[in-house]
This record gives C-alpha cells, sequence and structure tokens, in this order.
C-alpha cells in the first residue's frame, strides 16, 4: 500500500487534474500499467501465449499496448491513452508519457542484441503524438516536445522539438529550469534552432531589399542632379 500510494501521489504531482487518490485509481494509464506488471512476470517465466493474452485484455480496456517485454520502472505514468511501447523499450523511474505516443523499434537487422526500441532514461517527459524510434537512448530529464519524431539518441536534460527532432535554444542562453514542463516543451521560453535561423534569414532579406531600394531611387535622381 505504501508504494501504491507513492504512485498515486507522484502521478498527483504531475497532473493538476485530480481530486483524489482514488480517481487516479480510474485512470486508463493507471491499469495498463498494472496490466503490464502482471504480463511481464509472465513473460519472464517464458509463459508467453499467457503474457499475450493479458496484453491485449489491457489493450482492449485502456486502448494502450504495452508489449509484455518491455521494462518499466517505478513511478509511471501515461497521461490518457493511445500509447504504443515495444517489446525491447526500457522505460526509467518517474518517466511521463502523454497520448498518442509511440516507442517504436526498427527492423530486427538495425538492432544490436535484439535492441530495437528505445531506452527512456530517469525523468524524461515524451509529449503528446512523439514518435521514438529505434534502439536510442533519451537521456536523464530529457524532454521531448509534441509531434516531435527522435531517431537520434537525446543529451540528458535536453528539450526536442520538430521532425527529425533537434535540441532547442533556450531563451537568454541560460539551461532549462529542471522542473516538471507538462508535454514537455515550456515553448515561451525556447526557440527552434531551425526556425529562427530562417527568421533571421527573412530579416536580413527585407533590409536587403530596403538597401537595393533605396540605391535604385537615388540612381534614378541622378540624372536630374547632373543636368542641376
Amino acid at each position: 500500500m505504501a508504494r501504491l500510494n507513492e504512485y498515486l501521489d507522484s502521478i498527483r504531482a504531475r497532473d493538476p487534474a485530480p481530486h483524489s487518490r482514488l480517481e487516479i485509481l480510474t485512470y486508463p494509464g493507471v491499469w495498463a500499467l498494472g496490466f503490464h506488471r502482471v504480463a511481464h512476470r509472465l513473460y519472464r517465466r517464458r509463459w508467453f501465449l499467457g503474457a499475450r493474452v493479458v496484453n491485449h485484455v489491457s489493450r482492449l480496456l485502456t486502448a494502450i499496448d504495452i508489449h509484455p517485454g518491455a521494462k518499466i520502472g517505478r513511478r509511471f505514468f501515461i497521461d490518457h491513452g493511445f500509447v504504443v511501447i515495444g517489446e525491447t523499450a526500457e522505460i526509467g523511474d518517474d518517466v511521463t508519457i502523454y497520448q498518442c505516443v509511440t516507442l517504436g523499434g526498427t527492423s530486427p537487422d538495425n538492432g544490436v542484441a535484439g535492441k530495437r526500441h528505445p531506452t527512456i532514461a530517469d525523468g524524461a517527459i515524451i509529449g503528446s503524438g512523439a514518435q521514438v524510434l529505434g534502439p536510442i537512448l533519451v537521456g536523464p530529464r530529457a524532454r521531448v516536445g509534441a509531434n516531435a519524431v527522435v531517431t537520434r539518441d537525446v543529451p540528458a536534460g535536453a528539450v526536442m522539438v520538430g521532425i527529425p527532432a533537434r535540441p532547442t535554444m533556450v531563451e537568454g542562453g541560460a539551461a532549462p529550469e529542471p522542473r516538471f514542463v507538462p508535454y514537455g516543451t515550456p515553448c515561451s521560453e525556447v526557440f527552434d534552432p531551425a526556425t529562427q535561423k530562417v527568421e533571421i534569414l527573412r530579416c536580413e532579406l527585407e533590409a536587403m531589399k530596403k538597401r537595393l531600394d533605396a540605391l535604385i531611387a537615388e540612381r534614378g535622381d541622378q540624372p536630374e542632379r547632373d543636368r542641376a
């Protein structure tokens, strides 16, 4: 009961919506994790058919598909649901995943020693709609923004956005504050570096256009000055 209360309180710390622990117990992510604990034990004992049956019941009831072989740490929270987690995925402690996320795998030929799915380190946040693909590492406390597609390792504490995902630039050049950020992306504080470069180029083009217009106007007035 102490571990269950700790788990429920960890969810309440990340989600302001529930009013009690009992309300959290109705969350599909909580039920999906409970089913997975059972399925994973069966899987480790090589009772693969029984593990798959539990997995399918869980998916039917929660719309969350966690392969029985996936390794999941403590205080894992799936907010809302519609999540897919592959067989060789590994998830650390205090990880938060939002709706419509896929921890997907590559071809068996591309994996190393059978590892085809990502490893999510402690405290990471995966925003809604993000796709984390292949045997890559998402470092501790990293954040993956909504709808990002991650195909390479993510450094610890990084904030990744875009397709393919890239580290963001923080306003003022400071490091991101180590706090929980819903959906993984503090949009008012960080910039997509590619978008910022395009904006800089646009400003430079506008400045060059104004200068060119001024030069053309000056040359147009030159004959009149010569006649005078």
